[in-house]
């Protein structure tokens, strides 16, 4: 199953790569084609990115989210199931162009990381780790959609004003409420994964809440997407305020998974 887990993800990650080109070629060529080409490919990468998770599971014994190379493959998975949601929902392939390049390097990490299968330590044999894990996979997934959407709303201003691109990429206000609700999904996931985590390191270490640095980052991540919320419906900031404060919050969300564990290792360095 690991060797197939092995093969299927090379796979997967060709096909990204694939999707990507088509993108650009849609926005290059201007041919609805392309779209639809780089958006099946996209589907087909993530039917076979989900099929490679299962065998890793199947081949390791366990819920394969326990280790650098399992989650990073997994938070790639969850960018590439929410955004063809969005794409698909706000008829958009302009932000499968931009959502890609992330998902590429995201899953590029993956690859740079040890896939060598260990014994869970005794801490993360819990029924809680499938519920916590894979809450913080869609809230990183839509935080990641928010990121390429805040992106897209920065760049939007200076698209030069085309049939294509008017046809292509919502108006600025659209672009905007877009964003807004993928921050809402994020901030609800996180939420759940920051209450069960608390309560699966009750059970685990004796304390809801130890300050470890992966605990402190998400908090932060929490509290800059909090405000954001916040500041939108009781302050009225949307626009450009808006979408730079959703590139920011995405930044926070890489730090607290790939700058915690590099440069502030603690109780949650496996993950």
């Amino acid at each position: 199953m690991l060797q197939a887990e092995n093969v299927l993800f090379t796979i997967t990650i060709l096909l990204y790569v694939a999707a990507m080109v088509f993108y650009f070629l849609f926005i290059a060529v201007k041919k609805e084609s392309f779209a639809k080409i780089a958006t099946l490919i996209q589907l087909v990468g993530l039917v076979l990115h989900t099929v490679a998770l299962i065998c890793r599971g199947i081949g390791a014994g366990r819920l394969p989210l326990t280790n650098q190379y399992e989650f990073a493959t997994s938070f790639a998975w969850g960018l590439s199931l929410v955004s063809l949601i969005f794409l698909w929902r706000f008829k958009f392939p302009v932000l499968g162009a931009f959502a890609a390049p992330v998902i590429i390097l995201i899953i590029g990490y993956a690859a740079l990381q040890s896939r060598e299968v260990r014994e869970l330590m005794p801490s993360l044999r819990s029924s809680w780790l499938g519920i916590h894990v894979s809450t913080a996979i869609i809230a990183y997934g839509a935080f990641g959609v928010s990121f390429v959407l805040g992106f897209i709303f920065l760049m939007r201003e200076k698209m030069q004003n085309s049939a294509f691109w008017d046809s292509h990429v919502p108006a600025r206000e659209k672009l905007d409420v877009i964003g807004y609700r993928s921050v809402c999904l994020g901030l609800l996931f996180l939420s759940f994964t920051m209450i069960t985590g608390a309560i699966w390191a009750e059970q685990a270490w004796g304390s809801y809440w130890s300050w470890d640095p992966k605990e402190t980052w998400s908090l932060v991540t929490w509290l800059v997407y909090a405000i954001y919320l916040h500041m939108r419906l009781r302050r009225g900031w949307k626009g450009r305020a808006a979408a730079i404060f959703a590139v920011v919050g995405f930044i926070c969300v890489i730090f607290t998974y790939i700058g915690v564990n590099t440069f502030l290792p603690g109780i949650h360095s496996y993950a």
